[in-house]
């Protein structure tokens, strides 16, 4: 088998539109792929030393690798393994843009683009399906039981529609208006948030399942509102979606008070993205202009990065 001795693999940020936690059970979510916030794995072949492994996290031996870093090191080790390539020696570096544990999607789509430089190393053909199941073996080790939302959105170039195990499809969007997305500064916990949303689940079922049913019902509502340019209503969608996701206990006090002052800067409707307990939060914004005059505001008030998407196409702007 040919062996490259330089392989690179890429992969990109999501955010989740609608449907955090409950997709979980079964429920629908819509992500939106961030085709600009890359994250990219370099791999070079090396000979008699040990494989290693550069990042903003870790910088040596792959055997070595932390255990904050055991779903990557499982991966890597897997696709070796089952190749029968465990001998080979390599540098593997990864560089993201993205925030990490900010609900964008970081751990997988650093598993898509490990998947995929591996893959180009070994000189290997990778399916969708196959790339999607290997990422989703990291996802498992980090997060317990991921949806693979976040990966089927990091390896997509356009929206996707997902229900667990059941349904997973690009949509299209098509929408005045553009998305202002803050970095609220907060570490978030998405481990933490699910778990206890699953606690929540076997303490209270009935009361824990209505709300799980109600954020369904808002996913659909944001599917049709996407579709037919109704963006005062997906703004409305988007604030009952926080709400809910209040109630199930996966926001933040922080979190709560940026969202209300974008709502007071002419956002739409504002909700947290991703797992929560901190991380990002989207504001649906009328117009551009808006958006930049919302996040000077903000950033004054501890949200530390932003980036202005519209809707209806997958180019990203990010706003420093």
């Amino acid at each position: 088998m040919f062996h490259a001795r330089f392989s690179e693999g890429v992969s990109h940020a999501k955010i989740i539109l609608i449907g955090e936690h409950s997709v979980v059970y079964g429920k629908p979510a819509i992500a939106l792929p961030l085709s600009e916030v890359k994250t990219t794995v370099t791999i070079e072949q090396t000979y008699n030393m040990p494989s290693s492994i550069k990042s903003r996290y870790f910088d040596g031996p792959l055997t070595s690798m932390p255990n904050a870093m055991k779903g990557l090191k499982h991966l890597i080790l897997l696709i070796l393994k089952k190749n029968n390539k465990l001998d080979l020696s390599f540098t593997m570096t990864i560089k993201s843009d993205l925030p990490a544990e900010r609900g964008m999607g970081s751990s997988a789509a650093t598993a898509i683009a490990v998947t995929r430089a591996l893959y180009n190393f070994l000189g290997l053909e990778l399916t969708q399906e196959e790339l999607l199941a290997l990422a989703n073996v990291s996802e498992i080790d980090m997060h317990g039981n991921p949806s693979g939302l976040d990966a089927a959105t990091s390896a997509s170039n356009q929206p996707v529609w997902m229900i667990k195990d059941h349904e997973l499809k690009e949509i299209p969007i098509h929408l005045d208006g553009c998305l202002l997305i803050c970095d609220s500064g907060i570490k978030g916990r998405t481990g933490e948030a699910v778990a206890s949303v699953r606690n929540l689940l076997q303490k209270k079922p009935f009361e824990t399942s209505v709300l799980l049913n109600k954020l369904e019902k808002l996913a659909y509502d944001a599917k049709k509102q996407l579709n037919n340019n109704d963006i005062s209503g997906l703004g409305d969608t988007f604030n009952r979606a926080h709400d809910q996701l209040k109630k199930l206990g996966v926001s933040d006090e922080k979190l709560d008070r940026l969202i209300d002052i974008s709502k007071e800067l002419g956002s739409l409707g504002s909700k947290l993205t991703g797992g929560g307990r901190g991380g990002c939060f989207i504001c649906l914004m009328p117009s551009k202009e808006v958006a930049q005059k919302a996040e000077y505001v903000l950033k004054r008030e501890g949200v530390t990065q932003t980036w202005i998407q519209p809707l209806g196409i997958t180019v990203t702007e990010e706003v420093n």
